[in-house]
């Protein structure tokens, strides 16, 4: 049996995601910036922290004019101890605490990072003073971290700003960047199709006493269920059966010049479609039923990479009884 293939992806937004962040949010945020906790008191006296647009109890709206300030200090509500953070996950490149927290004249917790040690040091209604940065942006990650505080110890200053010609600035919007990395095992039947495309074939699967063939087969006949254990080559050439006329830039950094077109092409030989790019005609030929063929790499790889596009073959179009269940 063929080792199943495992791939590495990662899913990531190109120069984060930016985003407006209205009149409360972006004054709780200036004020993180400005090296303070601020708070919506609501109109039955509770002081919401971090601030929403609305009560989350009555749904009415919040002002900013109903701001106040609380902390610095907090007392922490509940905790859960992280032992191994990861570089590219938490903040904090040592062992520490998650916790939520409660700052002083707010009735409502925050969630953040207590920097200790160890979890001994730790416990509900420890209280802790935030520790704040220098190069403070905007954000919640202003506060590096939470640390213990004895209750009459000094306040500790608040490191000063660099000198920016915005510092005196509301923020209004803020980058948020995020990034998945994940893992995908192929699976005995992706691994025998993709391996098949490192040999320039299409390789698809059927199921015992099924004559319905799918292409890329994920190992079951979708609709019975039954295994799809039985390899049948499949032709490279096919039918258009639906199709995009794409004009939107940006969508990806592999993304041909604009216009281009996706389609899903039914396979000779297949019970299913596979989706590509159409080349080798202007946008304005391509058509439901046109017949095309897979442009393959000259150096082929086990992914679908290695079909760079589909393209007209020059025969007559196919009839539209021939495609119209695979719409």
């Amino acid at each position: 049996m063929t080792e199943p293939l495992v791939a590495r992806h990662s899913l990531e937004y190109p120069g984060g995601y930016t985003r407006s962040v209205g009149d409360v949010v972006g004054r709780y945020l200036t004020g993180l910036r400005d090296g303070r906790i601020e708070g919506a008191r609501l109109a039955d006296g509770r002081v919401l922290v971090p601030p929403t647009e609305y009560d989350p109890l009555t749904s009415a709206a919040v002002s900013v004019d109903d701001f106040v300030e609380v902390g610095p200090a907090g007392t922490v509500v509940t905790w859960s101890w992280v032992a191994n953070p990861r570089a590219e996950k938490h903040a904090l490149d040592r062992p520490f605490a998650f916790a939520l927290i409660r700052p002083d004249g707010a009735d409502t917790s925050m969630l953040h990072m207590v920097d200790v040690s160890t979890p001994e040091e730790m416990s509900t209604g420890m209280r802790v003073i935030p520790h704040w940065r220098s190069d403070r942006i905007g954000g919640v990650s202003d506060i590096e971290a939470w640390r213990p505080y004895k209750d009459g110890d000094p306040i500790p200053e608040v490191p000063p700003l660099p000198f920016s010609e915005n510092m005196g600035d509301s923020v209004t919007g803020i980058v948020t960047s995020g990034r998945l990395d994940y893992e995908i095992a192929a699976g005995e039947s992706t691994t025998r199709f993709l391996l098949g495309l490192a040999e320039g074939k299409i390789i698809g699967g059927k199921a015992v006493g099924s004559d319905d063939v799918y292409a890329a087969s994920r190992g079951t006949d979708p609709t019975t269920g039954a295994p799809t254990s039985i390899s049948v080559d499949v032709s490279d050439t096919g039918v258009i059966t639906t199709f995009c006329i794409v004009n939107i830039p940006g969508l990806s950094d592999l993304a041909p010049e604009i216009p281009y077109v996706s389609a899903q092409v039914l396979l000779d030989g297949a019970n299913n479609t596979f989706f590509g790019l159409i080349r080798g005609c202007s946008v304005d030929e391509v058509r439901m039923g046109m017949r095309v063929k897979a442009k393959w790499l000259e150096k082929l790889t086990a992914d679908h990479g290695s079909i760079e596009w589909w393209e007209p073959t020059g025969e007559p179009d196919a009839e539209y009884a021939d495609y119209k269940d695979y719409l």
